[in-house]
């Protein structure tokens, strides 16, 4: 079972401002999902939120304390067991955020998969910090700025060093 974790993060390292995603990156929307298609992945209950409905193509599982619908396109669960039993036997399942579940599942993670976008906001929701002595850079493809793409960018695939 391979964890990864997917997220696009400011040279700050924020993620999201008031429950919004504080850029607007169209490449980036297409890199998310081409690495998230018909995989599991693992978000919390305002990740959800903030997106509204479930991903199509995809295995939605929310981990929180709270349940909010009967929605049979979604899997809820409670603890990261729970998320590891049931992913067990996918090749890879993909954790999307937020701040807090990236921080809970960075330990398990083999791959990250960042896109860094080249601004300093004001957030309230952070990637956690990582070694960078523990991963090392396999992809990295730098983009500027065009009509699509607020910001220049560049992602980034890391693996975790065994």
């Amino acid at each position: 079972m391979n964890i990864s974790l997917i997220a696009a993060i400011s040279i700050n390292k924020a993620i999201g401002f008031k429950n919004r995603i504080p850029w607007i990156l169209s490449t980036d929307l297409a890199w998310f999902r081409k690495n998230t298609l018909n995989k599991p992945v693992v978000m919390g209950r305002i990740t959800y939120e903030s997106i509204g409905n479930p991903l199509d193509q995809r295995l939605n599982i929310i981990l929180s304390h709270t349940y909010l619908n009967n929605d049979n396109r979604i899997i809820w669960v409670h603890s990261i067991n729970e998320v590891l039993d049931i992913t067990e036997s996918m090749e890879e399942t993909m954790i999307i955020g937020g701040g807090k579940i990236y921080e809970l599942f960075l330990p398990y993670a083999n791959k990250i998969y960042l896109t860094h976008v080249d601004i300093n906001i004001i957030g309230d929701v952070f990637f956690p910090n990582y070694k960078s002595t523990s991963w090392k850079t396999v992809f990295i493809e730098y983009h500027r700025a065009d009509k699509k793409n607020t910001h220049n960018y560049r992602f980034e695939i890391l693996e975790r060093l065994k």
